[in-house]
């Protein structure tokens, strides 16, 4: 039994890693003053258009991805990624899937930061979850002859879909970011490929890459109007 939970982290130690360091930040906002008190998440580098913008905070981006607000939304974000990372972590590699997961969560509040609201907060790991709901249906639209990954497309298909909608319901969601996310992790993927399944051919990976910078450099363009 010893040796099976070794070899079960040592495959997804990333994915281990990541839902530690979340847990562990949530719990410093929590000694802070709390996941609900906007000065604690400003401090700890939850998302805001004009401190990135005027500020020059632009490392917010980054560290955004990193705060909850409440148990509920770190513990939703948390059960997602765990079972996503379970086979997604196997099928990349490690440190593809550590790259997609970062940089998707950095994709996700360009969008925010684009076509968001200039006054408010965001925080949480959702943009890189989409991320990982992307690279999973690049994946699968790559390697469709594959019963166990046409599954898992088809899965997080849904899944991405299925929030997506609820977001359009739901208040204090940022679906612009999981979006920017979804778009992100899914042209990522195609660029970075998988580590055991077919990847894209290089034009294809070529035009990824591209149709990636256009999108940052679109994203900070417009990202760049604050709006009084």
């Amino acid at each position: 039994m010893e040796s099976s939970n070794s070899q079960k982290f040592s495959k997804n130690f990333i994915t281990t890693a990541i839902l530690i360091v979340l847990f562990g930040v949530f719990l410093i906002e929590t000694f802070m003053g709390g996941s609900y008190d906007l000065n604690t998440l400003i401090r700890m580098g939850a998302m805001n258009n004009q401190l990135v913008v005027i500020k020059g905070q632009w490392w917010r981006l980054f560290t955004a991805q990193f705060l909850h607000i409440g148990w509920l939304h770190i513990a939703s974000n948390a059960v997602m990624i765990y079972y996503l990372g379970q086979f997604l972590e196997q099928l990349l590699g490690h440190w593809r899937f550590l790259i997609i997961y970062l940089l998707a969560g950095v994709g996700g509040n360009l969008l925010s930061l684009s076509l968001g609201s200039d006054a408010t907060i965001g925080a949480g790991a959702s943009t890189a979850l989409f991320g990982l709901f992307g690279a999973v249906i690049a994946i699968y639209l790559a390697n469709r002859e594959v019963p166990q990954i046409t599954y898992l497309g088809k899965q997080a298909i849904a899944l991405a879909v299925i929030n997506i909608a609820l977001d359009l319901f739901a208040s204090g969601i940022d679906i612009l970011g999981h979006i920017g996310g979804l778009v992100s992790g899914f042209f990522l993927a195609i660029v970075f490929g998988s580590q055991y399944l077919r990847k894209y051919h290089n034009k294809l990976r070529v035009l990824a890459a591209v149709a990636l910078i256009i999108y940052v450099v679109f994203c900070v363009h417009q990202g760049m109007v604050i709006s009084n």
